[in-house]
């Protein structure tokens, strides 16, 4: 990579009002450093009723959206930055606002051919309407007891619960509905944890090296995520050379199924056959100390502030 570039004028927006600020903070903290140490001139901001207007008098180079959570991925803020014509990193408006609805990504990428987890999606009313018991004991009955439950739209493994049996079900969906109107209840995947980013430097998106999730806890949870010491991490992924490969490949497709760019991050399954499982695609992947896309930046052998430098510029050029 090259070490000449333009001085930028970036504007890292960070903080916000979802659940995932305090990450949002953290990731928005590390790209500013990283841009400044590059010589370029940085505005930390959080979200508010001065941002638009203040968008629309500066008019920076380019946004960096470091907001976790909804106000950040949902794709509303991507699509005002649209209409004022200010370029910003990462997917589009319509393309963030598809993969941040879980269940809509897992279909878009069944569609395209691939391996997720048979699911179901249950807003509250639901729960209201027929019975939470009756409910329940259906959920249990077609998709059996092993299963995973997350709220259908946000992050960080915030009201994620991985059920020990049938009747840890009632209470993880009860956490899920903490986080949203929506649950999404899928069969557990076994298999190696996997999670791939994705960047495009200028000649297209390339994957990074796989990097393989291991928590003392044995799940992934928002803890796990954050916390140095709770998770074990390897960048490369112990994966033989196929299911390396697959494993690849597979992320590079769903980038582009999902009609994602710039960066993302896919979250997958490698079971023992060396197939991958799809779990979820991150528009907006954390860039924290213990962040995976960091690690795998790393482990390709590239500088974190030159890929965060050429990443703003892809998005100012093209």
């Amino acid at each position: 990579m090259s070490d000449n570039s333009t001085p930028r004028t970036v504007v890292v927006l960070s903080g916000g009002i979802s659940h995932e600020r305090d990450v949002s903070l953290r990731t928005g903290r590390r790209v500013a450093d990283a841009l400044i140490g590059r010589g370029h001139s940085v505005i930390v901001r959080e979200p508010d009723a001065n941002l638009l207007p203040f968008l629309a008098e500066t008019r920076p180079d380019v946004v960096w959206p470091a907001l976790h959570g909804a106000s950040g991925e949902d794709g509303a803020l991507r699509a005002l930055l649209d209409m004022l014509g200010v370029p910003y990193v990462g997917s589009q408006a319509k393309a963030a606002r598809l993969a941040w609805q879980k269940p809509t990504a897992k279909v878009l990428v069944e569609r395209a051919g691939f391996a997720t987890p048979r699911w179901v999606t249950l807003p509250r009313d639901t729960f209201r309407e027929l019975g939470a018991t009756q409910v329940l004991d259906l959920v249990l009955t077609s998709l059996g007891s092993e299963l995973v439950v997350k709220p259908a739209m946000g992050g960080s493994a915030l009201g994620v619960g991985v059920l020990g049996s049938a009747d840890d079900l009632p209470r993880a969906v009860v956490d899920a509905y903490t986080y949203g109107e929506v649950a999404l209840i899928e069969q557990r995947a076994r298999g190696v944890e996997i999670s791939i980013g994705i960047v495009d430097l200028g000649e297209g998106p390339i994957a990074l090296p796989a990097v393989e999730i291991e928590p003392r806890s044995g799940v992934y949870s928002f803890e796990a995520r954050y916390n140095a010491g709770e998770t074990s991490f390897y960048a490369p992924a112990r994966l033989d050379p196929e299911s390396a490969a697959t494993a690849r490949d597979t992320a590079l497709a769903i980038h582009a199924a999902l009609g994602l760019r710039h960066i993302s991050r896919i979250d997958l399954i490698i079971d023992d056959a060396g197939t991958p499982w799809f779990l979820e695609a991150n528009v907006l992947p954390g860039l924290t100390e213990t962040s995976t896309v960091p690690q795998g930046i790393l482990a390709a052998g590239l500088s974190l502030a030159e890929v965060y430098e050429k990443l703003s510029e892809v998005a100012i050029t093209g």
